[in-house]
């Protein structure tokens, strides 16, 4: 199981507890700052404590993550589920912002702007990228019944590095490319509420993958496993996920 972020070790946790009861969990903390390393870590972690072919759940960043991995090495990955993945081109992100301000107060907004500012010049300190965390949260959900755990540790200069190289092959197209490299069937599992539009999700990836399928949560936003409307559903999929594998 892939955390988000990127720089956001552990926040994967709750599902990774839940899921544990069905098979062996490994939730690795990524904090190499660069896709290569991150790759390199995810790597060694399974072929040390793994058997491969695995499934590969990736949340947000992760599902970038496992994405890429599924493409260098498609050996190694059984299936993936992405779970409210960020776009694979960069155009369907137009609103992006917008919805998330919407979310917030006016107070609020003005506090994420400030941090915002931080966080793309890569000075925000922990507790500055821990609150922009839990500000960001509250603006992608729909209905959460829980508070969010989140991140062991937050790492801003890894969600900065990481994050900067991301967007780039991503607009160079050179990520939803890797997709024709990828064997394995792939599961996208999405909130309609989520502020990253699941068209940047579905429409792509159905140009690219040989075995997708898409999978759509209503009242539900970037955290299916805290969403009050969505949550009992969203481990019914992953239990069907799980046992198409058995």
């Amino acid at each position: 199981m892939l955390h988000g972020g990127p720089g956001a070790p552990g926040s994967m946790q709750e599902p990774a507890v839940n899921l544990s009861s069905q098979a062996g969990i490994l939730e690795p903390l990524l904090t190499h700052p660069s896709i290569t390393g991150q790759l390199a870590g995810l790597y060694e972690t399974i072929m040390k404590h793994g058997y491969p072919p695995v499934i590969l759940i990736g949340h947000s960043w992760g599902a970038w993550l496992a994405f890429l991995f599924a493409a260098n090495y498609p050996a190694l990955a059984k299936k993936l589920i992405l779970i409210g993945a960020g776009s694979f081109e960069p155009q369907y992100n137009a609103n992006l912002m917008k919805i998330r301000s919407n979310r917030l107060s006016e107070k609020e907004n003005d506090e994420a702007t400030i941090l915002s500012a931080l966080v793309n010049q890569g000075i925000a300190s922990d507790s500055d990228f821990r609150r922009y965390g839990e500000l960001m949260s509250k603006a992608d959900s729909y209905d959460c019944d829980a508070v969010e755990k989140g991140a062991l540790k937050f790492y801003p200069e890894v969600y900065h590095a990481v994050w900067k190289e991301a967007e780039k092959i991503r607009k160079r197209g050179e990520l939803l490319a890797m997709g024709s490299k990828i064997a394995c069937p792939v599961v996208a599992i999405h909130g309609m509420d989520d502020p990253h539009p699941s068209e940047g999700v579905e429409k792509p990836l159905r140009k690219v993958l040989q075995d997708f399928r898409f999978t759509a949560l209503e009242k539900c936003g970037h955290y299916p496993w805290r969403e009050r409307h969505a949550k009992v559903r969203f481990y019914e999929i992953l239990a069907k996920e799980f046992g198409r594998d058995a």
